[in-house]
């Protein structure tokens, strides 16, 4: 493993997901990984109750690295460009907050990273 690679930050732009933030939230907790994990979730102006939700999960697990960035709704593409600019990870992963993709396979993503045959998957 590269031994300049400490950190990932998992950016989830988020868009009137309440039902399904928080199920995301605690699966990207419990992936285990063997590097520092950093979770920015963007909220793009959401009018449901996902930022009243991602505020009581960052309550309630004061000891991860979980931020919260607000902004007005622009798409996903300026929610992502912002979660990117606030990382301070060595990788990042784009998780969508609608549980599409399955944060159990972030391992087998970053393997070939982590063993320096690829700079991105």
């Amino acid at each position: 493993m590269s031994s300049d690679i400490k950190r990932v930050s998992i950016i989830i732009p988020a868009y009137n997901e309440e039902k399904t933030i928080e199920k995301i939230l605690k699966k990207v907790l419990n992936v285990k990984l063997p590097l520092e994990k950093e979770i920015i979730v963007v909220n793009d102006g959401s009018t449901d109750r996902t930022k009243e939700i991602v505020e009581e999960f960052i309550k309630k697990h004061p000891n991860e690295n979980i931020k919260l960035i607000n902004k007005k709704n622009g798409g996903k593409g300026s929610a992502l460009k912002l979660g990117i600019k606030h990382s301070t990870g060595d990788i990042i992963i784009i998780q969508d907050a609608d549980l599409e993709y399955d944060p159990n396979d972030y391992p087998k993503l970053i393997k070939p990273i982590l063993e320096g045959k690829a700079k991105v998957v």
